[in-house]
């Protein structure tokens, strides 16, 4: 959506949501808990892969001072490719990818503007905008461009990954509209 030639910050166009914690922090790999999501992003949407470019090129030039004045040969990136590192995943294919973070929670919004509190309600698989930030970042020998998490905008559901079935599909053979609701 926006990203002005000067800012680390982007909207993104419509993505889909992986990975979701953000409601809870969680620790990935025995790191520190953080909230975080997996931002897949369509590889026909050229706005939000050119911004999110320039936002990662801008990070690195600022970044330079972590980098002991010098941009490194093997600056890890946070732009991927989701046809390469999960070719085996249906959900990656024709896509690019971002997993982005924060210490804070994320603001979760709806369409309306609403505040998303019910966990059920934002999960891997919806779709919507995100806003991310870029940074550099020099931790532990790792040099490169890491994706800060601001917030998040619900737009529509989608097909929930991480291949749990819906309640109503695996029950689907016994649910009858003309039974009588027990409880009455």
């Amino acid at each position: 959506m926006t990203n002005t030639n000067d800012s680390t910050k982007v909207i993104t166009g419509r993505v889909r949501f992986s990975y979701a914690h953000v409601f809870e922090p969680t620790s990935i790999n025995g790191s520190e808990e953080k909230y975080s999501v997996s931002i897949l992003i369509d590889k026909k949407d050229t706005k939000t892969i050119t911004d999110i470019e320039k936002a990662v090129e801008l990070a690195t030039q600022t970044g330079v001072s972590k980098f002991s004045g010098k941009i490194p040969a093997k600056l890890k990136k946070p732009l991927r490719d989701g046809d390469e590192e999960r070719e085996d995943d249906e959900n990656y294919k024709g896509k690019y990818f971002i997993n982005a973070n924060a210490k804070t929670r994320p603001g979760l919004i709806d369409i309306n503007g609403r505040a998303i509190i019910d966990p059920t309600e934002f999960y891997s698989g919806c779709y919507g905008y995100a806003s991310i930030t870029f940074y550099a970042f020099n931790s532990n020998g790792n040099k490169g461009i890491a994706c800060g998490l601001n917030n998040i905008m619900k737009t529509e559901d989608g097909e929930p990954l991480g291949g749990r079935a819906k309640a109503e599909d695996d029950f689907a053979d016994f649910i009858s509209e003309d039974k009588d609701d027990f409880l009455d």
